[in-house]
């Protein structure tokens, strides 16, 4: 696991941690060929420059962001922001369904939007094939 999203953990409770640590693995696992850093202060998986998936410290959860996930047409992902963004929130690592999860992964890698342009686009996301 990339040093800095290790770091990311640790610095968590023991609850929080179960489930980042779980969420990591997972997304390592099926994204395999990704990028992976700490972007925005939050771990952050990154295909071809295009971020795809990250999840992040909330007052009562961990949420697990897909840049795309509106467009997944899946149940458990909750939209979020005014792009295309979706989520999905744990507070135990029981909570995390890694069939469903497995599942979103391979939309976020097939199902894209540009967010890596979208500065140069000013704000207009377009979709990746």
């Amino acid at each position: 696991m990339n040093k800095e999203i290790q770091a990311y953990n640790d610095s968590m409770s023991a609850a929080d941690k179960a489930i980042c640590e779980k969420l990591a693995r997972e997304i390592d696992k099926h994204l395999a060929e990704a990028e992976n850093k700490i972007w925005h202060r939050h771990p952050v998986w990154f295909l071809n420059g295009n971020p795809v998936v990250g999840y992040s410290k909330l007052k009562d959860s961990i949420r697990l962001l897909f840049w795309s996930g509106q467009s997944f047409d899946e149940e458990g992902l909750q939209p979020e922001g005014s792009f295309k963004a979706a989520e999905a929130r744990y507070t135990d690592v029981k909570q995390v369904n890694t069939d469903l999860l497995k599942r979103w992964l391979e939309k976020a890698a097939k199902i894209q939007w540009d967010y890596k342009n979208i500065v140069k686009r000013k704000g207009v996301l377009e979709r990746l094939l």
